[in-house]
């Protein structure tokens, strides 16, 4: 067990050696689920509401929504944004409940969010925590959909792409509909693809065929302003490992977006290097890219060099427009 400095007892990291594989596809059977937390961290903060919709062969045949009582109060922060209060808390079914009741309903089906990653995250994490199977479903993120077809927008959160599809949003940040945008967002997403693709098979080729290899130095901005204080600007950055919410190359297109410049290898002038969470447990286990490695070789040596996580990298850059 883990205790902070006043001896509390607090979680520890857990690793998700079975979680489900990022897809790059539209089923036409899954379940849309979104979840409401106290904060954005795995650790310290805890789910409040699950809400999931569940589609077959295109059409909705049911749902499921639950309160969750956390252990402890939620602040009045969270009351505003979700107008989840702790009085409607206070007689809500445990985590564990829930989450037992939440895995009978998904069952084996892929799964379907925006900016998933997260959800499924702190899912597989509390089940790990209550010593239940965590979850190993494939999933489908909106986000990453949204980002290879609707290069044009500047941002792609959940508000943007309704926004965008004119998807009424009142009553969102509650996780039941906020599912059901997500589910208008994918049905949009989809008939777009067909409309530009002629079906999602073709999308799913063409976006898998592109050139895997390319050069940082490919990657460039048609922006001429950049908001100067955002930490990317001027720096130079490198990448090591796989992302699991992008790849690389959109990575780095944000990065440059941002006014930063993208490198192949880690150099001395190189002032971040970003790890991709999905090698987070073989560095753990000692087998550091050569990238880590000299990075942190230069850190030791005083250099000006941060290396970033991936969920680091992630909360950076949607603290600022690009």
């Amino acid at each position: 067990m883990i205790t902070d400095i006043f001896g509390r007892a607090i979680m520890e990291k857990v690793t998700r050696d079975e979680k489900g594989v990022s897809l790059l596809e539209m089923p036409n059977s899954f379940v849309v689920f979104d979840i409401e937390t106290t904060g954005l961290d795995f650790i310290f903060d805890e789910i409040i509401e699950i809400g999931a919709i569940k589609i077959v062969n295109g059409a909705v045949v049911d749902s499921f929504n639950s309160l969750i009582k956390p252990k402890n109060k939620i602040d009045e922060f969270i009351t505003e944004l979700t107008g989840i209060t702790n009085e409607m808390l206070e007689d809500a079914p445990s985590i564990r409940e829930v989450l037992l009741n939440f895995v009978d309903f998904i069952g084996n089906n892929i799964l379907v969010g925006h900016n998933v990653n997260f959800d499924i995250n702190f899912v597989y994490d509390n089940l790990i925590r209550n010593e239940l199977n965590p979850i190993s479903n494939d999933f489908v993120d909106t986000m990453r959909i949204s980002r290879r077809l609707l290069k044009e927008l500047k941002h792609h959160r959940l508000i943007d792409l309704a926004e965008y599809y004119n998807i009424d949003i009142q009553g969102n940040h509650r996780s039941l509909k906020d599912a059901e945008i997500t589910l208008n967002v994918f049905n949009n997403l989809r008939n777009d693809i067909e409309d530009k693709y002629g079906s999602v098979s073709e999308f799913v080729k063409v976006s898998k065929n592109k050139p895997s290899y390319f050069r940082a130095s490919d990657i460039t901005t048609e922006k001429k302003e950049f908001d100067e204080e955002n930490e990317f600007f001027g720096k130079n950055v490198a990448i090591t490992g796989t992302l699991e919410k992008m790849t690389r190359k959109e990575a780095m297109q944000i990065i440059v977006d941002l006014g930063g410049h993208c490198e192949d290898g880690v150099t001395s002038k190189t002032n971040y290097l970003i790890l991709g969470n999905n090698d987070y447990n073989p560095i753990l286990r000692g087998k550091k890219s050569s990238k880590l490695v000299k990075a942190e070789k230069l850190k030791l040596e005083g250099k000006d060099i941060e290396i970033l996580s991936e969920n680091a990298f992630y909360e950076i850059i949607n603290d600022v427009s690009y």
